[in-house]
């Protein structure tokens, strides 16, 4: 096979891609670790990716290699059978005085089945830090449901500091005292007071981790 009929293929498999997962040219670009122009190249078949970076795609997306690199990116009798997906936002660093999940606040997105999600408003946070090991693992992506209120003892999605910093804790009261506890108890509570705001912006429903 030639250069110039490697580039057509991978030119059409990132067309379907970006097609199928309703994203844009830039967002391929940050998923694969380059340039929005050197994604443009590829999606143009005027140059070919390299394979750490269709590495980085496949395993965004959860497919194998050869969706990008074959001809036939899959067989037909999967693609009929392949579910709808739905983009979900990767929360990141938090803009003051921006909606939670505007564009400036967001590190990515994935992509999930509608079958496994619950209703409403979803987002997912990435833990970090050991704070409520053993329950959530660093580095886990925690699925979020928007919701201003949790009930005792659920894990919250909670801004802090400012409303600049979003925190994975469980929701703890005791009369008109609020404590966001860590599961891992080398941690300490965090006691909301007027001092030290905090805001609920949803609750935690399950975490995935990527191998």
């Amino acid at each position: 096979m030639s250069d110039k009929e490697m580039e057509n293929i991978i030119s059409r498999n990132l067309k379907k891609i970006i097609r199928d997962y309703q994203i844009t040219q830039n967002e391929l670009a940050k998923i694969a670790g380059v340039s929005e122009s050197a994604a443009g190249k590829w999606i143009l078949g005027k140059s070919t990716p390299r394979m750490g970076a269709i590495q980085k795609i496949a395993d965004y997306f959860n497919l194998p290699k050869s969706y990008i690199l074959n001809e036939e990116a899959l067989p037909k009798n999967l693609i009929e059978f392949s579910p709808a997906t739905i983009k979900i936002p990767i929360l990141g660093e938090i803009a003051c005085g921006d909606p939670i999940t505007a564009e400036e606040n967001l590190i990515g997105y994935r992509y999930e089945s509608p079958d496994n999600l619950p209703s409403g408003k979803l987002m997912y946070l990435q833990a970090k830090g050991d704070s409520m090991e053993p329950t959530i693992p660093n580095g886990s992506y925690v699925l979020i449901r928007e919701q201003p209120e949790v009930e005792n003892g659920e894990i919250a999605a909670v801004l802090v500091n400012g409303d600049t910093e979003a925190t994975l804790k469980r929701v703890k009261r005791q009369g008109d005292t609020i404590f966001l506890m860590p599961d891992n108890p080398k941690h300490e509570a965090y006691i909301i007071t007027d001092n030290n705001p905090a805001r609920i912006i949803g609750k935690a429903i399950r975490f995935t981790q990527d191998l």
